[in-house]
């Protein structure tokens, strides 16, 4: 499947690759089958260290997830894990140029957690006009040739995220190394790869095969395939009105939950461009969406915002755009209101995710990384 692979989410491994601890936090619906998928393949790699005479890590229990009771399983966390790099940051995302395996460099975000200026969001009222530019501009780059059956989508982007880790009475704000992550999906979803730094090893893990129910997995909206997507609906009123139907009682709230969904395909999918017409288009009617007047992405660069509240949880999502170009360069979540996590360890200001697409293309061969991926 093509599930979003940008969210936290418990590591899979390889040989002696360290993994960092799952998100102490309930997950939007939209991001469970990716964290399905990894959980699989965390277990695969745990028992077969077990029989091999591997090190045997700490057993730490993962906190429940709407509609993925698989997830309340136990999985294995080895101690060492917990140590991140980093320096305090003060009032804005700040970044580090460090040697890494993801190129000539690896960019991290400093400090105990993420921080940043929040963006003045406007009034809603110029949403349409400025996602219907957002869609003009998307449809013409074009979508490209048909992808082939015996090709990939890849897609590499850095990304981190901060979350609140607890052990045993101590709760600690943690914020990811900000690192390169490199996908591979088949057309058909059956087949995929994940090379994540940090996280699955130098070798990566599968995101092809069955589920844990020895089914071969069906596309659906929140883990599509090129396939599934290049079958939607292209009118944005059915799109939405499908997207609704389809996401019922998910998430926090049918507008909020629409828009992430959207979100989500926008960022770890490569949707055929009338497709991506129809979802810039279906995003303009959802209630809600504001203009936050600046965001920067993972990457350092700053642009214009499409954003919603999330009104529970005081955290809003933005989808991040080039202001000349109107190109989408990435997304981030940030605390806006209140207090989150346990503890209200989250203050506003915080980034809780943040992600920048650098790469996002057809290749021949699984594990092929374009030149232009850096």
């Amino acid at each position: 499947m093509n599930a979003d692979l940008s969210r936290r989410h418990p590591a899979g491994r390889e040989e002696d690759s360290l993994p960092l601890p799952f998100a102490e936090r309930e997950l939007p619906a939209g991001r469970h089958q990716f964290h399905k998928e990894r959980l699989m393949a965390q277990i695969h790699e745990d028992l077969r260290a077990a029989d091999a005479g591997g090190t045997t890590g700490t057993v730490r229990p993962v906190r429940k997830a709407r509609r993925r009771p698989f997830l309340n399983r136990a999985f294995l966390v080895p101690a060492a894990a917990f140590a991140l790099a980093g320096a305090i940051a003060a009032g804005f995302l700040t970044y580090v140029d460090q040697g890494g395996a993801d190129g000539t460099g690896s960019t991290i975000a400093t400090g105990p957690a993420m921080t940043t200026r929040i963006g003045a969001a406007d009034d809603g009222k110029g949403t349409p006009q400025l996602l219907d530019r957002i869609s003009l501009a998307a449809a013409s780059v074009g979508g490209g040739s048909k992808v082939r059956a015996d090709q990939f989508i890849y897609i590499g982007s850095k990304t981190a995220t901060t979350y609140v880790k607890s052990s045993g009475n101590k709760n600690t704000l943690v914020s990811e190394e900000l690192h390169m992550r490199h996908q591979w999906n088949s057309p058909d979803g059956l087949d995929g790869w994940l090379i994540e730094p940090g996280n699955t090893g130098p070798k990566g893990v599968t995101l092809g095969g069955k589920n844990e129910k020895g089914e071969t997995p069906t596309p659906y909206l929140n883990a599509p395939s090129y396939n599934y997507l290049a079958g939607l609906p292209t009118d944005p009123d059915v799109l939405l009105k499908k997207i609704y139907e389809e996401t019922r009682g998910m998430g926090r709230g049918p507008d909020q939950e629409a828009f992430t969904t959207i979100g989500d395909l926008l960022r770890s999918s490569l949707p055929p461009a009338e497709l991506t017409v129809a979802l810039y288009k279906a995003a303009a009617k959802i209630p809600g969406v504001v203009v936050v007047d600046d965001a920067v992405d993972a990457a350092g660069r700053h642009g214009l915002a499409v954003a919603r509240l999330d009104e529970q949880s005081g955290q809003r999502e933005e989808w991040i755009f080039d202001r000349q170009t109107l190109t989408y360069l990435g997304e981030r979540t940030v605390q806006v209101r209140g207090e989150a996590g346990e503890g209200g360890l989250i203050k506003p200001g915080t980034v809780v995710f943040t992600t920048a697409v650098m790469t996002r293309t057809v290749v021949d061969r699984m594990k092929e990384i374009p030149a232009s991926a850096g």
